[in-house]
């Protein structure tokens, strides 16, 4: 099945704690995740990452929004989520939410002192990029997303289709349409 409109009322509610007004109106301010995204600690996919923990996490989770270019990442000096203001008010909110999936991964890997960026994999093999994108697929699918659908999500622009083709595999994820 296909993400269709019956589907998007699902993500909406799940995004529509964002404070989207509140994080132009100062200008990218650095604060508490629940402040901005609340009841996220109540989506199954988040409890799968944190566990008991969950609750703890996110409300300890600062994060700050930037007008730099990009998606979201890491802070890699202190763990804490970055945000691109501009994809947070412009991207696809499917795209944002499994973003914040895969990310929020990314930080339970810093919180135990996994090697986010290390240089002996490319992009698409590393490790670290391979389970924070098993749990958005996971994620994706339990939303109905299609294979099309998900290739789309996975895709991007510094990924050559060769490395499409490597992390789809790797995933289980049929990009070959």
């Amino acid at each position: 099945m296909d993400f269709g409109d019956a589907l998007m009322p699902m993500v909406f509610r799940t995004l529509r704690a964002l404070h989207l007004g509140k994080i132009m109106r100062f200008g990218g301010p650095k604060g508490q995740f629940n402040d901005y995204f609340k009841g996220m600690e109540k989506v199954q996919a988040v409890k799968d990452i944190f566990g008991e923990k969950t609750q703890e996490v996110l409300r300890n989770l600062k994060v700050e929004f930037t007008p730099l270019g990009g998606y979201m990442w890491v802070n890699s000096m202190d763990g804490h989520l970055m945000i691109s203001s501009n994809y947070l008010n412009n991207g696809d909110k499917v795209d944002i939410y499994l973003d914040l999936i895969h990310e929020l991964v990314h930080v339970r890997q810093y919180m135990v002192g996994q090697e986010l960026f290390d240089s002996h994999y490319t992009y698409s093999t590393r490790p670290t990029e391979i389970e924070a994108y098993r749990a958005a697929v996971r994620e994706a699918r339990r939303l109905g997303l299609s294979e099309q659908r998900i290739c789309v999500y996975l895709k991007t622009e510094w990924m050559s289709d060769e490395d499409l083709k490597i992390l789809a595999r790797a995933l289980n994820v049929n990009c070959d349409r």
